[in-house]
């Protein structure tokens, strides 16, 4: 098993890179670190690479980035991988920050980029924008959300934080209630995109920058059930939908299995566990708009 600890970037296709790069920086508020002719680098305020968006033919989110334990030797993750009949290699050059990273596609086709080590580029005195603190998590629609689960957990270390009945799992690498997720669903696509706020100040100012720039509110403000994070959703120029999100849950030690004591907590302690579609999806809130669930699956039947 290789030890994942946290998210790093993604990487997108997008078949119109400037208004991507444009939309991301002006109104998101990252920063692009580098800037060619077919791909730009983009930090955040603080210096982390958060997304590497490269010219394509279609929208999709064609790689996600993990940091692994920094003493975990890369060329062990090759060996895990080869036993597992997982195809992986060493690349270099991943990016201005990353500079050496074991390569594989997970069973879903997504290429996984684990690194060890990497160079954060200079804090930005400047904010503008939104100014998300860090990429939080990707979500992908999957045929098998609980084969992906399986892989994910067996392979790379993840924890399984909750399920919604038996087709949305919450898997977390680090504190976090999660960084990935898979739902079951006819066709593999990505399923949301998250950035963590700072706080509930900071949700209000991502509504109001929205709102300036003419940008729909597709679901929000809202507090979810499972990982009972404050959210709002909306999608970029690309049709990804986008969350931002603060007071995600806390698990801060593993071997208690529960996460931090919350006022919104229906169970005390609140362990991982298995919810029901309406619990989990909202705690308070108005529903999602139609131009949200335009690209979701269906509900499966119970």
């Amino acid at each position: 098993m290789v030890p994942v600890q946290r998210i790093g970037h993604a990487t997108y296709a997008t078949p119109d890179l400037a208004r991507q790069v444009a939309y991301y920086t002006e109104i998101i508020g990252f920063t692009a670190a580098e800037r060619g002719r077919d791909r730009a680098v983009l930090t955040t305020r603080l210096g982390h690479e958060v997304l590497v968006l490269e010219a394509g033919a279609a929208a999709q989110c064609t790689r996600v980035s993990f940091q692994i334990a920094p003493d975990f030797d890369l060329n062990r993750a090759i060996a895990h991988f080869s036993k597992q009949g997982v195809r992986s290699e060493r690349r270099t050059g991943i990016t201005p920050g990353i500079a050496d990273a074991v390569v594989f596609a997970d069973p879903k086709g997504t290429e996984i980029e684990l690194f060890s080590a990497f160079d954060e580029a200079a804090p930005r005195g400047t904010i503008h924008g939104i100014a998300p603190m860090k990429l939080g998590h990707q979500a992908f629609i999957v045929p098998d959300a609980k084969s992906m689960t399986d892989f994910y957990c067996d392979n790379l270390g993840f924890r399984v934080s909750d399920w919604m009945e038996d087709f949305f799992s919450f898997l977390r690498c680090g504190t976090d209630h999660h960084t990935v997720n898979f739902r079951t669903g006819a066709k593999t696509f990505m399923h949301h995109i998250a950035f963590e706020l700072q706080d509930w100040a900071h949700m209000h100012t991502a509504c109001e920058t929205l709102g300036i720039h003419k940008v729909p509110i597709l679901w929000g403000p809202l507090r979810h059930g499972i990982g009972h994070n404050i959210a709002i959703y909306h999608r970029d120029p690309d049709d990804h939908i986008v969350e931002f999100y603060t007071e995600m849950d806390q698990m801060k030690n593993e071997a208690l299995g529960y996460f931090d004591p919350r006022p919104w907590h229906e169970d005390r302690p609140q362990r991982p566990k298995v919810w029901d579609r309406h619990s989990g999806a909202i705690v308070w809130g108005t529903p999602p708009a139609p131009d949200y669930l335009r690209s979701r699956p269906a509900m499966p039947a119970r």
